[in-house]
């Protein structure tokens, strides 16, 4: 998970640290806290993996203050985010990984991203099912306000599918078609000789004027 993030991150610019962490937390907060220590050690991963490389900043500043360690993606870092943008299996439908595949749907092609969705979407529609067979067989036993917890949570679930919904059908409408396109028919239908009144099929045979 936090792979993805770094490498999409630096694949935009290099950063030292702090900038990256920052910008983890202020695209992701929401759906999940990074710390100096889940980031380094990632870091020092891709290092070893020679999926970034770091260096130091030009440097201390002339008041004496630390340098910063730049992190720059090298080219098996490139292919490396590639490949993890190409996923779109179940581990992309969950609430924490979703989040961070669809912060990144702008660097994600178009079939993963729609399987992303449609995935999410399903995942999400089973638990829709469990959450409102739970309410009716437990709906005497719980006080009034776990039944508005239960009711909150369901409407969350529906909420989020209905959203899902509209996405899915814009990525499709977005889609390319498939078919011939209107200027290439038209094209071809503007170049082709129409067919002599005395021919109609169009085959070629041209009858003599009358005399």
């Amino acid at each position: 998970m936090l792979e993805l993030a770094v490498l999409a991150l630096l694949s935009e610019s290099p950063m030292h640290g702090y900038e990256l962490r920052k910008r983890l937390n202020t695209m992701l907060g929401t759906f999940h806290r990074f710390s100096y220590g889940s980031l380094y050690p990632c870091l020092r991963k891709l290092q070893t993996e020679h999926y970034v490389t770091a260096d130091d900043s030009s440097a201390a500043n002339r008041l004496g203050g630390r340098s910063r360690v730049v992190y720059t993606l090298t080219a098996e870092g490139k292919e490396r985010l590639g490949a993890l943008l190409g996923e779109g299996g179940p581990s992309s439908w969950e609430d924490e990984m979703f989040g961070i595949r669809f912060a990144f749907f702008g660097k994600t092609d178009a079939d993963v991203r729609l399987r992303i969705l449609e995935g999410r979407r399903g995942r999400l529609e089973e638990r829709r099912e469990k959450v409102r067979s739970a309410l009716a067989r437990t709906r005497e036993r719980f006080d009034s306000y776990t039944l508005e917890l239960q009711r909150h949570g369901l409407e969350s679930v529906e909420r989020e599918v209905r959203w899902l919904t509209e996405l899915i059908e814009t990525e499709r409408a977005q889609a390319p078609a498939t078919g011939p396109s209107i200027e290439t028919s038209t094209e071809l239908s503007t170049d082709s000789t129409p067919p002599t009144p005395s021919d109609p099929g169009g085959n070629g045979n041209e009858v003599p004027p009358a005399r």
